[in-house]
């Protein structure tokens, strides 16, 4: 079963090397999790009328996230709106 949970916070509390790995193992937890619920949103995103079903009616959560940070455009070429 392992060490009660209070001890493992404890350990990786007191030592900076594992604070710091942990720390990154999350970040790449999140940012994995973040960039693959965006790409399967903008398969499932239906931009027919943006008015009467917004993304937020569609069940969107990541891409109305990212507009709201200003991210429209990627690098790639591909736009929120569509247009190329």
């Amino acid at each position: 079963m392992g060490l009660p949970r209070y001890r493992v916070h404890t350990i990786i509390l007191n030592d900076p090397d594992r604070l710091l790995s942990v720390h990154i193992m999350h970040t790449a937890l999140v940012s994995s999790w973040a960039s693959s619920m965006a790409l399967y949103e903008l398969v499932v995103f239906y931009p027919s009328d943006p008015v009467l079903d917004p993304m937020w009616r569609q069940g969107m959560f990541v891409i109305p996230f990212m507009t709201l940070l200003g991210i429209t455009n990627s690098w790639g070429g591909w736009s929120i709106t569509g247009a190329l």
